[in-house]
């Protein structure tokens, strides 16, 4: 083993092979869910460094069949599902791909941007905003987390509503193989239609197909206008209706519709007391709405106040607010993004990623809610989530009392089954946007059809015949 580390410090440089010392911010998720031990990290400042990479560990493990290396790609490591993390085998290759943080290009008249996978997302979308354009992709990691770990993970985010997933984002990629050889796909075209498109292969894939290097991605003209409103609603049906008239008064300007239960909101309030979170005592939800207008503030301002006027009427808001500046806008996105660090704080839980047909959301939380909280008597549920695109982090908190840790261990499979049956008797899927990784890789096989199932071992067999690439993340072959 000590030759493949001198084969990779001769790619990389020995400054960028770590085996020794502490290795844990590559070791441990973020969540603290995962903890493993690598054999080494690598860190490649380039694609032809990570080919070389590749291959060498490829061909160590032809010479040493018995060795059991792989090889983990890991982007910002603020995944959610111990997608990007080592094992505790010891025989791991984590490949960070933190110093290929480049902007390649970005290209005006194509509205495109061509960027190196280790880029963090905010980098990128400062950079185009300096350029005068847009990149939509937007969650609450996105001072951390990298473009191929976005695109890896088949990201969300909250504008998902009007612009897509990661996936819809990306017109090409560049991309090694788990053979090592480098697939130039960098097109800007958005329109290609030569056979399969290998793109969607590696999108979504958690790094068990090929490394991602780098993505040509679509940019969108700045609005002239984004506004911000905040509404207290009745119950899940009135937010669904709100969405319904949402899309109506507003078309293609709804650009965020999240939603936020209150005792999400009032974990906020108690760890984040400098943080003022409007209108959630006395309502079950609140709604918090974006409107990207590119025809003039008072235009923006005229649809939200028709929009909130109507909802007032028909009796789905009872109360709401329209940010006056940017300031406050950004205040109230920084309460919608705290909920995850407040329910953090407040102890692990259990995290639920799901997606359901909207019109299916009030019934599911309703059937959903009775059930957990007749196996788990005192149980706090955690419920916000992007509800325009009909995704729900549903989340389950320990009683009060209970220590955390002793809950998870005692509670988790069975409110994983109760959440995850219920989820699929409404259509639903049990990973929406935070993938499959570690966590979930065994519930596919309860959850997923079979035939799917198979043609993903498939393509992970045709692939990467030798499981060198993150095995035991998103299918076991």
């Amino acid at each position: 083993m000590q030759t493949l580390l001198d084969t990779l410090a001769g790619i990389v440089g020995p400054a960028h092979v770590l085996s020794q010392g502490d290795l844990s911010a590559w070791e441990q998720d973020w969540r603290q869910r995962g903890h493993g031990k690598a054999f080494a990290v690598v860190r490649p400042a380039s694609t032809l460094e990570v080919a070389g990479v590749v291959k060498a560990c490829a061909a160590f493990c032809a010479a040493h069949p018995e060795s059991g290396l792989s090889i983990v790609p890991q982007g910002g490591n603020t995944g959610l599902v111990v997608g990007s993390t080592p094992d505790d085998s010891g025989r791991q290759i984590v490949l960070s791909l933190q110093r290929m943080g480049a902007v390649r290009q970005i290209d005006a008249a194509n509205l495109t941007v061509t960027v190196e996978a280790g880029c963090v997302l905010q980098t990128l979308q400062q950079s185009v905003l300096d350029a005068g354009y847009l990149f939509p992709l937007s969650l609450a990691a996105e001072g951390s987390c990298t473009i191929g770990g976005n695109l890896g993970s088949n990201a969300g985010g909250t504008q998902v509503l009007r612009f897509g997933n990661a996936r819809e984002l990306c017109l090409g990629l560049e991309v090694v193989t788990a053979q090592g050889e480098v697939w130039h796909g960098l097109s800007g075209l958005r329109k290609d239609n030569t056979g399969y498109d290998l793109r969607d292969l590696f999108i979504g894939a958690e790094g068990t197909l090929g490394v991602i290097t780098a993505a040509t991605l679509k940019l969108y003209p700045l609005p002239a206008a984004q506004l911000t409103a905040w509404a207290a609603v009745p119950s899940m049906q009135a937010a669904v209706d709100l969405l319904g008239l949402a899309h109506r008064h507003l078309g293609a300007g709804l650009t965020g519709f999240e939603v936020m239960g209150q005792f999400a909101l009032s974990l906020v309030g108690s760890h984040f007391k400098q943080l003022r979170v409007p209108l959630f005592q006395d309502w079950p939800f609140c709604v918090l709405l974006e409107n990207a207008d590119h025809e003039s503030e008072a235009h923006a301002r005229a649809q939200f106040e028709g929009l909130l006027e109507a909802a007032m009427e028909q009796g789905c808001v009872s109360d709401a607010v329209i940010a006056e500046s940017l300031g406050q806008a950004q205040t109230l996105w920084q309460v919608r993004e705290s909920i995850p660090l407040a329910q953090a704080a407040e102890g692990l839980n259990i995290k639920h990623d799901i997606s359901l047909p909207v019109s299916a959301i009030p019934a599911f939380v309703k059937a959903t809610d009775a059930l957990l909280a007749r196996a788990v008597p005192g149980v706090r549920l955690v419920n916000f989530g992007h509800l325009g695109d009909g995704n729900l982090h549903y989340n389950v908190q320990a009683p009060l009392g209970l220590d955390a840790a002793a809950f998870l261990r005692d509670f988790e499979p069975e409110v994983n089954r109760l959440v995850f049956d219920s989820v699929v008797a409404f259509s639903g899927s049990i990973s929406a946007e935070h993938g499959v990784g570690s966590l979930k890789v065994d519930h596919l096989t309860h959850y997923k059809s079979p035939v799917a199932l198979a043609m993903m071992r498939s393509i992970k067999q045709a692939l990467d015949p030798h499981n060198l690439m993150n095995p035991g993340r998103v299918v076991k072959v």
